[in-house]
């Protein structure tokens, strides 16, 4: 039996409802232009946030705000805010999600400096 797959609209009104009715543009112009990306993004938006998973609806908001941060997605972060308000999830739980992010952030170029570090570690430069 086939079931039946919910219309752009639908999905679309879902996704407002979860995120304090405001969706970001970019999904709006895509419902209208590629309804097909609306559907394949609710769905993977359910493979990796699960209603039942292992994480707390809250974690899995707080997580994806900092990845959000982390690689500049406005649309995401803002996204991730208007979820977090109707979660009631406090100020200092976004400020520790924006202080890992800042740190994980850190850490890349940190990391991504080895070669700096290498060269001037040898005493080739002065």
């Amino acid at each position: 039996m086939e079931t039946k797959q919910p219309t752009t609209e639908q999905i679309l009104s879902m996704m407002k409802g979860a995120m304090d009715g405001k969706l970001p543009l970019a999904i709006e112009l895509a419902g209208e232009v590629f309804p097909e990306m609306v559907a394949e993004h609710a769905h993977s938006s359910t493979f990796a946030l699960p209603e039942n998973g292992a994480l707390d609806a809250q974690t899995r908001t707080l997580i994806y705000l900092g990845v959000a941060l982390a690689t500049g997605s406005k649309a995401c972060i803002e996204a991730m805010m208007n979820k977090a308000k109707m979660q009631n999830i406090n100020k200092a739980k976004i400020l520790e999600t924006f202080k890992i992010a800042r740190y994980a952030e850190a850490t890349r170029v940190l990391g991504n400096a080895e070669i700096v570090f290498e060269h001037l570690a040898s005493n080739e430069l002065k």
